[in-house]
């Protein structure tokens, strides 16, 4: 199991807001067999143990006209590499910023609401960062499969 030191209440609710994060306390106690109230309190403590770190929406940029999503593979210098990610880390348009092993250090996420928004940060952005040793663009056509939060 990928959550060890949660019950199985805690996994099943955490699973329910992974799948709907608006759904009601009630909703979910109905679901797991626990009052409104012991959900309620479940949830805070998974909130202030940091098990569950935010809720938010989702916006699908290829549902937007003209949105164009990509992800960037960018290796870099050791001794530059705080320095990029400070700098990647301060543009709006780049989304998640993952380290990673392997050659590439570094793996970019990065939505702009036009071909030429996007253009203008290669341009702008990625293509300066110091101690770039390689850099790949893919762009992304369309989502087959995106699983949000964990697989519990």
């Amino acid at each position: 199991m990928f959550l060890e030191g949660l019950d199985e209440a805690d996994r099943r609710i955490v699973q329910l807001l992974i799948e709907n994060a608006r759904m009601s306390y009630s909703d979910i106690g109905q679901r797991v067999g626990l009052s409104r109230v012991a959900v309620k309190m479940r949830v805070q403590a998974l909130e202030k143990r940091g098990v569950i770190e935010e809720y938010t929406t989702i916006v699908n940029p290829q549902k937007i006209s003209g949105a164009v999503s990509c992800y960037f593979e960018i290796e870099t210098a050791p001794q530059a590499l705080g320095e990029a990610i400070e700098i990647l880390d301060a543009c709006d348009t780049i989304t998640q910023i993952y380290r990673v092993t392997g050659k590439n250090k570094l793996h970019v996420h990065a939505v702009a609401a036009s071909a030429e928004e996007m253009e203008a940060l290669m341009r702008d952005v990625i293509d300066p960062l110091p101690g770039v040793e390689d850099i790949s663009c893919n762009i992304i056509l369309s989502r087959v499969k995106d699983i949000k939060g964990l697989r519990l």
